[in-house]
């Protein structure tokens, strides 16, 4: 009988456990037969079609679904008014960057541009047999209405959905697939439909990121955006604060900038679809809501938020602690009481609204994990506080008592899950980079498949939400920059965490499903005692472009279980940080790799049959001296500063290998952390990130 910690959010989808991934040795559903069932087999393939595809919107869109459907011979049809901007041509460069010329140009071969008035479609439209269309067209909602019954009467079986930022499906009459921006690479789609339909399984099936969310006004990501930028102009009117200077201090305590997320967007459109949002729900919960004088005015002008020529460079002016703790009750207690309403209103799972404010709306801490980190009591007080700076947003009704229980394996468990089927246990990580949260619930996941008594377990990400793997989360190392002793316990306390997976288990297979796997999470990952991944996974040590010295034993731990000859091999991803394949790593990092199906039936063979499936390579406790031979034979690069965090990381490789395995561990936790407080960690992009979060 299967057992989980937690609803997985691939069950949301309609798409079955983890485990049964394992056990069938298939993914659930595939592209081809996706694209069969919603456009019909490839003797009588249907269209796509997306209308307002000049916009910032539809241009995405049409860029990101003809790059994906190209192999499949689905026509996109871009369609809009013919004095519309034209955006997808401002894709192109983009588009030539990601696929180079001759894969643009083939994309754009299946792009068909047409015109119509608004009043009746094109007759060169029939012959495309259109099957679904994508909204998106501007923001008023009878326009809509009249659209989708335009479309019904021409084509009454097209399956529509509508890219809508706030209104609800009750309201359009037709299912919800709202894009996060930047719209051309962005994946996330909070999708509204009444059950999990074809189109749905077909954005999973093209690696983009679908996410159930309820039927509700502005549904998640909007209330997190907008509802972010309501706050902020409130603090800044409080305080006559500028609003590039209060971008700043909101980066410092939350991640994005959202005065300025509205000038790259394109203020006059972005400027517009936030006012219209927060109209709407305020005419729905109240004067939380309600935007502001300010807002209205630049909805009306379109005006920047940013003058051309302001006096950033000029002004050395800084908030005190008493407006800095303002900001704070302001910004927080006012997305905080957001919060409540969503969880009272069951929006989404607790682990997709953290998912959204992360991958979408740029929150350095998705909200449910901010307010698991500070605790319910700091979490109310914070809007109490808010309540008192603005006395209107307690207007509106807000539910604490979905804060109250925050021990629930919802609660606990935001990005790491962990399931069984009573023999084998699989721990699915849905968060691309690795942070102190993300080492908690892994270790809480352990402990729970120990409890069930699992003694083989396979580690991978979530199928669904981290369609990558991207190494450490950077902003953890901010705190360790002044104090080397908190950079020695986040390595050291992360290093224990991925040593449990070789040590605690008969059984341990790091599964890669993604696109790439990088850094501290490859770190994590080589800690199993086997690796498997598909050919087409991209492997990478990156640090020494960084520069920083790997933390989680990257140094030390594949040399340890690979033979002698592949040592190079190992060392030269370390010193040069290039990307290799899966194909390409195999025997020194990678243990098994071939297709998909290939990779699953490997799995499933070595849970089934351990090392008699495939030979097991152990780790080498002893020292392996004979590296320091090894590093001399690598060419050094002739940019100074590579070779400087060549140098440093050889340093920490031959420490680490003339130590037992034991003492490897502190050694490597240690020289990583001295670095992080070393002129050359602030020279480089981390240590130049962290002097902007820093800098007033």
């Amino acid at each position: 009988m299967g057992k989980t910690i937690r609803k997985s959010t691939m069950e949301a989808l309609g798409l079955g456990t983890v485990s049964a991934i394992f056990n069938n040795g298939k993914l659930p559903v595939s592209l081809e037969e996706m694209v069969d069932k919603v456009f019909g087999d490839k003797n009588n393939r249907g269209a796509m079609v997306i209308s307002g595809a000049g916009g910032i919107v539809g241009a995405g869109k049409v860029m990101q679904f003809a790059s994906r459907l190209m192999d499949y011979n689905v026509p996109i049809i871009a369609l809009d008014l013919p004095g519309a901007p034209d955006g997808i041509a401002k894709q192109y460069k983009g588009l030539q960057a990601s696929f180079g010329a001759d894969g643009a140009n083939n994309i754009m071969k299946n792009i068909i541009k047409l015109n119509y008035d608004g009043q009746t479609l094109p007759q060169s439209l029939k012959q495309y047999n259109p099957k679904f269309l994508l909204e998106a067209i501007p923001e008023r909602l009878e326009l809509k209405k009249a659209h989708y019954a335009l479309f019904k009467k021409e084509y009454p079986e097209i399956h529509i959905w509508s890219v809508t930022s706030g209104f609800p499906s009750k309201e359009l009459g037709v299912g919800i697939a709202h894009p996060a921006f930047p719209h051309e690479i962005n994946k996330v789609f909070e999708i509204v439909e009444d059950s999990t339909s074809a189109q749905t399984h077909l954005l999973w099936a093209m690696g983009l990121i679908p996410m159930q969310v309820s039927d509700d006004w502005s549904f998640v990501l909007d209330v997190f955006f907008c509802g972010l930028l309501q706050a902020s102009i409130q603090f800044c009117n409080r305080t006559n604060t500028p609003y590039w200077k209060a971008d700043k201090y909101i980066r410092q305590i939350l991640g994005p900038n959202p005065f300025r997320a509205h000038d790259v967007i394109g203020a006059k459109g972005a400027n517009f679809l936030t006012w219209s949002c927060l109209y709407h729900l305020g005419k729905e919960y109240g004067a939380l809501f309600e935007p502001t004088g300010e807002l209205t005015e630049r909805k009306d002008s379109g005006q920047n938020w940013y003058p051309a020529n302001h006096f950033r460079p000029l002004v050395n002016w800084q908030l005190d602690e008493e407006e800095s703790e303002e900001l704070k009750s302001i910004v927080y207690g006012a997305l905080i009481q957001m919060t409540t309403i969503m969880l009272h209103e069951k929006r989404t799972d607790l682990s997709t609204m953290t998912a959204i404010g992360e991958l979408c709306a740029q929150f350095t801490n998705g909200i449910p994990a901010f307010i698991r980190k500070i605790g319910s009591q700091q979490a109310l007080e914070y809007v109490n506080k808010y309540h008192q700076l603005v006395p209107k947003a307690a207007q509106t009704t807000w539910y604490p008592e979905t804060l109250q229980n925050l021990n629930t394996p919802e609660w606990q468990q935001l990005y790491v899950n962990a399931e069984h089927d009573g023999t084998h246990g699989f721990i699915t990580i849905s968060r691309e980079s690795y942070n102190y949260d993300v080492n908690e619930e892994l270790n809480r996941a352990i402990d729970w498949l120990h409890s069930e008594g699992i003694k083989k377990v396979v580690l991978t990400s979530d199928f669904h939400f981290s369609t990558q793997m991207v190494g450490a989360d950077t902003t953890e190392f901010f705190v360790a920059v002044n104090d080397s002793h908190i950079g020695e316990k986040i390595s050291s306390d992360w290093s224990k965490t991925a040593r449990r997976f070789y040590h605690e288990f008969e059984t341990s297979i790091g599964f890669v499903n993604g696109k790439r796997c990088m850094g501290g999470m490859l770190e994590l990952m080589m800690h199993c005692q086997y690796l498997i991944a598909p050919d087409y996974v991209k492997f990478a040590m990156p640090e020494v472009t960084l520069p920083v010295i790997p933390g989680m034993e990257g140094c030390h731990w594949v040399l340890r279980k690979t033979n002698t000859d592949n040592h190079s091999k190992m060392l030269e991803m370390l010193l040069h940080g290039q990307q290799i394949n899966a194909r390409q790593a195999l025997g020194f990092l990678v243990d098994s790799s071939g297709t998909m199906n290939d990779c699953l039936a490997m799995t499933k063979n070595i849970l089934e049959n351990g090392d008699t499936a495939l030979p097991k390579r152990k780790i080498i406790e002893n020292a392996i001296p004979h590296i320091a031979s090894e590093i001399e034979k690598i060419k050094w690069s002739e940019n100074p500063q590579i070779l400087s965090a060549q140098k440093e990381i050889a340093g920490c490789v031959i420490a680490s290998c003339s130590a037992t395995a034991d003492e490897a561990l502190q050694i490597q936790a240690k020289v990583s952390a001295q670095f992080m407080s070393g002129q050359l960690f602030r020279k480089g992009k981390i240590g130049i990130e962290y002097d902007k979060f820093s800098k007033n």
